[in-house]
């Protein structure tokens, strides 16, 4: 993606209606360029052997190790 300049951040607020004042176009527009930046590394990323999000537990239970098992 070509580097988001300032005119075209307050474009694309506008446009999302979302008008900023001339004093905040560069700083939006460094924000999206760094957000940019981020995802594209995340989509680099290979998640082959992660699990779903469905299987994290906001208790912490999913990090507790099974208790060990009498040998029979």
């Amino acid at each position: 993606m070509p580097t988001l300049g300032p005119p075209e951040a307050a474009r694309w607020a506008a446009r999302c209606g979302l008008p900023l004042s001339a004093d905040r176009h560069a700083l939006v527009a460094a924000t999206a360029q760094h957000i940019h930046s981020v995802v594209s590394v995340l989509r680099e990323l290979d998640f082959g052997d992660v699990p779903p999000a469905a299987a994290y537990r906001a208790d912490g239970a999913h990090l507790e190790e099974e208790p060990p098992r009498a040998a029979v």
